[in-house]
């Protein structure tokens, strides 16, 4: 299977060999190859997409359909006992999340993972303030916004989802970056447009069409750009049920504030 650069370095120093493995988020897969190459005994891929349940599946060789288990749910409601995970992942999962609801993710997350359980969350850095994706991404959620009352992207800094998990009961372990720049492809920025121009095209009137037509235009100017930085940060559970975990974390640490193929 073929396994990006990324997701083997977010993994190369968690223990996934014999490990019940979920993928939170699963987009096409990646993670959850990366993980049944490592030796995972199981993976739980769990996406809210049939397109992308559909495109895990097809991708899962004979010999990984017998260790993976392919899931259409809300990562919000996990369709799995409480500690029944020895490993998380959760690679650019976040960027996808609006504020509102990481919190709920973060604690369905610590519900799910067992006692002595690992978490490997990957994501993205808000861009640089000269990136000319930031024009793209800020078109892009314009048009959500007022097309489906959300964002379609958000970037949180790395500091925010480690006090986030660590708030939960998780004790941080590390923090390693993945890419820096991150090259953002002719196809990423292709597949952003069309985020946004659907979204567009949902709006009523002038906005809409200006946001569609100002969203091919700046695509067409950037093309492709490398700027940013991927980073991966790993925890470790601190033991004892999930229940307990999430008691012990709201005194240890406030949490302020609150796919594509890499």
């Amino acid at each position: 299977m073929d396994v990006p650069r990324t997701v083997r370095a977010a993994l190369a120093d968690r223990p996934v060999e014999g490990a019940v493995c979920l993928e939170a988020g699963a987009g096409v897969g990646n993670t959850t190859c990366g993980l049944l190459d490592a030796g995972a005994e199981r993976v739980y891929a769990v996406t809210n997409d049939p397109e992308h349940a559909r495109l895990v599946r097809d991708r899962l060789g004979t010999n990984q359909q017998s260790r993976a288990s392919v899931l259409e749910a809300d990562v919000r409601a996990l369709p799995l006992p409480t500690d029944s995970v020895e490993l998380v992942t959760a690679h650019g999962l976040f960027n996808l999340v609006a504020p509102a609801e990481l919190e709920a993710i973060v604690a369905e997350v610590t519900r799910v993972a067992s006692p002595g359980s690992h978490l490997v969350v990957d994501d993205y850095e808000p861009l640089p303030e000269d990136a000319e994706m930031r024009r793209l991404f800020a078109l892009e959620n314009a048009a959500t916004e007022a097309a489906d009352g959300r964002p379609a992207v958000t970037f949180y800094p790395a500091d925010v989802l480690r006090r986030l998990f660590v708030g939960s009961g998780w004790t941080f372990d590390r923090r390693a970056t993945l890419l820096d720049p991150v090259p953002w492809t002719e196809s990423h920025v292709r597949a952003h447009v069309g985020v946004a121009r659907r979204a567009a095209e949902r709006i009523d009137g002038e906005v809409g069409t200006g946001l569609a037509t100002a969203a091919e235009r700046t695509g067409a100017e950037i093309r492709s750009e490398s700027a940013g930085e991927m980073y991966s940060l790993a925890f470790r559970s601190s033991g004892g049920s999930s229940r307990t975990r999430q008691s012990e974390g709201d005194g240890a640490e406030n949490a302020s504030g609150r796919r594509d193929g890499r």
